[in-house]
């Protein structure tokens, strides 16, 4: 069963890794592997060394420390997730082509579409 830090950090990997729009395939190029070890990476199947995961972070664009952040929160958070919204957010591939396509648009008009979705949602 794998440890929940690994499932974490594959989360993590997966997240930042649609977020900037790359490939499986293309990650796994970058840092010299087959692509279906990034994919039990990102299961958690497989444990990312730390090495390994210092070249994932080079060709993600982003400091380790990013595969890590919110790991503490887990524990306290888990069940406070509203019942409209998926249980795991980062791994709804929806949801992080929503948002990385919301932070393609400029600001300006980014700020007015998050006002309308909030009106929208009846959360504001």
């Amino acid at each position: 069963m794998p440890h929940k830090v690994d499932v974490h950090v594959g989360q993590r990997i997966r997240q930042r890794r649609w977020l900037v729009g790359m490939t499986q395939q293309k990650l796994a190029e970058m840092v010299g592997i087959k692509f279906q070890q990034i994919q039990k990476y990102e299961t958690g199947a497989n444990r990312v060394s730390a090495s390994r995961l210092w070249e994932i972070a080079d060709a993600l664009n982003i400091d380790v420390a990013h595969f890590f952040e919110g790991i503490e929160n887990e524990k306290v958070n888990a069940g406070s997730t509203p019942s409209n919204v998926p249980a795991d957010l980062v791994g709804d591939k929806e949801a992080m082509d929503l948002v990385r396509s919301y932070y393609a648009i400029p600001e300006n008009q980014r700020r007015r579409l998050f006002e309308l979705a909030r009106v929208l949602s009846d959360v504001a």
